[in-house]
C-alpha cells in the first residue's frame, strides 16, 4: 500500500478482531480500542456462569493478539464521542484519537424490554463480568440452601434462544447429576430450572423438528418449559407472567434480547431498529464513507442474526473495504455467507441446521458443536484448556462438573 492510513477500530469482539486482522495484513496503521484489556468468547459464557470453565478460558489479552503485527497498537479506553466531521474519537479519560478510517464494533448491551423489575432483579449473561456474577450468585445460593440459610434455589431462565437453552440445559444437568453428590443436604424439591419463552417453541430460527427435539431434550433433563408465556414483571423472588402465574425464582437469568447502549445516541450517527446504526449496503455510514460499523451494532439494510459468524464476516468486510478505499477502489456490497446455526442442550445433545436445509441432532451435532467452538478460540492455551474442561465436565466424575471456580 502506498499510503499507510490511520485506522481506529473500537471494540475487540468478533467483528473488531476480524477487521483488525484484515487491516493489519493490508499494512494500515491500526489502533484497537476496547474498555477491557481482553476479548471475550461470548458463546461459552454460560459455561463460565455454571462453573465449568474459568474466566481465562474464554478471554484473550488484546495486547497478545495485537503483538502478531508490528503495525497494530492497542488502547484500553471507553468511547464517549465520535466527532465525524473532525475524524476524531474521544474517550472517557479525556483523551482522543484522530483517524482516516473508523470501524465501530462496540457491540450492544442487554435489552430489558421495559419489563418492570427486570434490570433490578434479573442477571444478564452478555459479558464476562455478567457470567462471573451469575456463577458467584448461584454458588452462594446453593451453599446457603445447603446450610439452611435459604429455603430454595429455584432458577428461571427468560428467553429460549440458543443462550437460554444452553443455560437451562446445563443447569438442569448439574441439578440432577452433580448437586446430589456435592450438596446432599439439598432435596430435589428445593431446586428447579424453568425456561420461559413467549413463542410456543424454543429456538425460533430453527426448523420445527429441531425445536421439538430440543424441547424434548430439555424436558428429559428436568427443565420445566413455559412456552407461549410473556413475562410481565420480575420480582426479587419470582417471575410474574402476563396470565397472572407467579413462578418462584431465587435466581432469574435474563437471556432475552439486546439493544444498542444509550451512549450510541450521542455519537451523532443515524440509528434504526434497536438503536443500531443505519448503514449503506457496504457497511459504512451514509455521508461518512470513512466510518464503518460491524457486528451487533450494525444496522445495515439487510438484518443479520446477532451471532458470531455475521460479526466476523462484517468485520472482515469492513477491513477489506478500507483497504480498497485507500487504493482508490469503490466499496463493495456486503453479502453474508450463512454457514449454518447450532445450539447445544447438554451432554451428547445438540442441534445443527445448515443453509441447504440439512439438519443434524444428537451426539454427532454435539461433537461438531464442540469442534467449531474450540476452533474459533484465540490462542492454543485457551483451546487446550477448554477441551480439557469439556472432557472433565462431561466425561469426568459427576462431582467435579463444577470444579472450576475462577
Amino acid at each position: 500500500m502506498v499510503k499507510r492510513a490511520r485506522v481506529v477500530v473500537v471494540g475487540a469482539g468478533f467483528a473488531g478482531l476480524a477487521a483488525t486482522k484484515r487491516l493489519a495484513r493490508a499494512g494500515a496503521l491500526v489502533t484497537l480500542v476496547d474498555r477491557n484489556p481482553y476479548s471475550t468468547f461470548q458463546p461459552l459464557l454460560y459455561q463460565v456462569a455454571t462453573a465449568g470453565m474459568g474466566l481465562s478460558d474464554v478471554s484473550y489479552p488484546i495486547r497478545t493478539f495485537a503483538a502478531k503485527w508490528p503495525n497494530v497498537r492497542t488502547r484500553r479506553a471507553t468511547l464517549t464521542r465520535v466527532l465525524a466531521d473532525e475524524r476524531r474519537v474521544e474517550f472517557e479519560d479525556g483523551t482522543g484519537l484522530d483517524y482516516d478510517y473508523l470501524v465501530l464494533a462496540t457491540g450492544v448491551t442487554t435489552n430489558w424490554l421495559g419489563i418492570e423489575g427486570a434490570e433490578a432483579n434479573a442477571l444478564p449473561i452478555y459479558s464476562l463480568h455478567d457470567a462471573a456474577a451469575l456463577r458467584d450468585r448461584l454458588g452462594q445460593y446453593l451453599e446457603d440452601t445447603a446450610l439452611g440459610r435459604r429455603k430454595s434455589t429455584h432458577v428461571v431462565v427468560v428467553g429460549a434462544g440458543a443462550t437460554g437453552v444452553e443455560m437451562a440445559g446445563t443447569l438442569a444437568e448439574l441439578r440432577r447429576r452433580t448437586l446430589p453428590l456435592t450438596h446432599p443436604e439439598i432435596g430435589p424439591d428445593r431446586t428447579s430450572v424453568t425456561l420461559v419463552e413467549r413463542f410456543e417453541y424454543v429456538l425460533a430460527p430453527y426448523k420445527p423438528r429441531l425445536r421439538d427435539a430440543t424441547a424434548a431434550a430439555l424436558r428429559r433433563r428436568g427443565v420445566k418449559l413455559r412456552l407461549g408465556s410473556t413475562v410481565a414483571a420480575v420480582e426479587e423472588d419470582a417471575v410474574l407472567l402476563s396470565d397472572g402465574t407467579r413462578l418462584p425464582s431465587d435466581l432469574t437469568v435474563w437471556a432475552l434480547g439486546v439493544t444498542a447502549p444509550e451512549q450510541v445516541g450521542s455519537w451523532g450517527l443515524e440509528q434504526g431498529k434497536g438503536g443500531r446504526i443505519t448503514l449503506t449496503d457496504a457497511l459504512n455510514v451514509p455521508g461518512h464513507p470513512e466510518i464503518f460499523v460491524a457486528g451487533d451494532l450494525s444496522g445495515q439494510p439487510e438484518a443479520q442474526p446477532q451471532l458470531a459468524q455475521p460479526a466476523i464476516q462484517m468485520g472482515d468486510h469492513a477491513g477489506r473495504q478500507i483497504a480498497a478505499a485507500i487504493q482508490g477502489r469503490p466499496p463493495q456490497r456486503f453479502s453474508y455467507r450463512d454457514p449454518g446455526i447450532m445450539a447445544t442442550v447438554g451432554k451428547g445433545e445438540a442441534v445443527l441446521q445448515l443453509p441447504n436445509g440439512l439438519t443434524v441432532r444428537g451426539f454427532p451435532a454435539w461433537l461438531v458443536w464442540i469442534f467449531i467452538h474450540v476452533s474459533y478460540l484465540l490462542g492454543g492455551r485457551n483451546r487446550a484448556s477448554v477441551l480439557l474442561n469439556f472432557f472433565w465436565r462431561y466425561a469426568g466424575p459427576r462431582r467435579s462438573a463444577t470444579s472450576v471456580s475462577r
